[in-house]
């Protein structure tokens, strides 16, 4: 049976762990020996395209799945290896899946309320607590799904998931319903309301900046096998190959010959982060190490061949004289771009050699 661990029992576990979980259909192999650590209290982000298996290993750690091999303990308790099987209704995890999927037959209250165990009147005091916990008006409990906001509906299905009480809280893309504006607001909300009750949580995303935004550690997903694993900052700036930076945000990439912790490109002379690096490579460059200003024409070889303008971001294509290929680089708008017009490009920091 399932138990849970004293506090001094629990002092020098991670949260969850896992070790080599593999999981195939058919003769699809979706997940591959995955391995993860998660923290007491920490906001994991697992981000990926559609298809890379996030949805499968959430599903895996819910209990709704079993995966075909592996390990996986929580809080010093094994929750599945070759000789046991702890099911989802005793694991102690809360799920937010996509759009919330509340009730439609139950009101507000009713939905926060299912599952709880008690009085009428003890249920109604959780209930009461809860709400207040994700901010949702009092005067909506007896509002039926339909008739609150999408926000309000993912607050809801937040508070259910939490009236379990549970140690670790599993999110499957549950902004992704969510207009640009509220989808961020209601993200930062979660985020916060997790880290004040001290609840581990695992959020699943294809959307990079969510990830970043959400998270204390990100996981980077591609076909089954994590290939990178870090804090939001070190993915973002120091991506393990070429995808995992172009997945994670807009980025420049450029061929160069590398020695002595610099690399030649067709920006010039530029430092990198590695100074044992030598011979052909390649380097890459966020957006935000690039400082584009306009110039007289005999002060660089940098001209502009196109400008996107939007507002306060435009692209640019960029091209260089002596190379074919141009630069396409989305920077912060200034004055005096346009097609044909000289630009000098400045960089800061060091480039990451890939």
């Amino acid at each position: 049976p399932f138990s849970i661990c004293s506090r001094k029992k629990l002092q020098g576990y991670n949260m969850l762990e896992l070790t080599a979980i593999s999981k195939s259909f058919s003769d699809v192999q979706v997940l591959d020996s995955l391995n993860l650590s998660v923290a007491p209290g920490s906001r994991t982000a697992i981000v990926g395209p559609s298809g890379s298996g996030k949805t499968t290993l959430l599903r895996i750690l819910a209990g709704f799945e079993t995966p075909d091999a592996g390990r996986i303990v929580m809080q010093g308790n094994t929750l599945f290896d070759e000789n046991n099987f702890v099911p989802a209704h005793l694991r102690r995890i809360g799920f937010v899946p996509q759009e919330g999927a509340l009730f439609p037959h139950l009101n507000v209250a009713d939905n926060i309320a299912w599952g709880l165990d008690g009085t009428r009147h003890e249920k109604r005091q959780r209930v009461e607590a809860l709400m207040e916990m994700v901010s949702l008006d009092r005067q909506l409990a007896t509002h039926w799904p339909h008739e609150i906001s999408g926000g309000q509906q993912q607050r809801v299905a937040l508070a259910r998931a939490l009236a379990q009480r549970p140690s670790l809280m599993l999110l499957d893309e549950p902004f992704s319903a969510l207009d640009t504006g509220l989808r961020a607001m209601t993200r930062k909300a979660t985020a916060d309301l997790l880290a004040d009750a001290g609840v581990a949580s695992i959020l699943v995303t294809h959307d990079q900046n969510e990830a970043l935004s959400f998270a204390t550690q990100v996981a980077v997903m591609r076909a089954g096998r994590f290939t990178q694993v870090g804090t939001p900052y070190d993915v973002y700036t120091r991506p393990v190959d070429e995808e995992t930076a172009l997945f994670l945000g807009d980025a420049v990439i450029l061929p160069a010959q590398l020695a002595g912790g610099y690399a030649v490109c067709a920006l010039g002379e530029v430092p990198t982060d590695n100074p044992h690096a030598t011979g052909e490579g390649r380097v890459m460059m966020r957006p935000e190490q690039l400082r584009v200003t306009a110039c007289a024409p005999h002060e660089s070889p940098v001209s502009i061949l196109d400008v996107d303008f939007t507002g306060q971001l435009s692209t640019l294509t960029l091209v260089l004289a002596g190379h074919e290929q141009p630069i396409i680089l989305r920077t912060v708008s200034q004055p005096g771009w346009h097609p044909g017009a000289a630009v000098r490009i400045d960089v800061t920091g060091t480039a990451r050699v890939l």
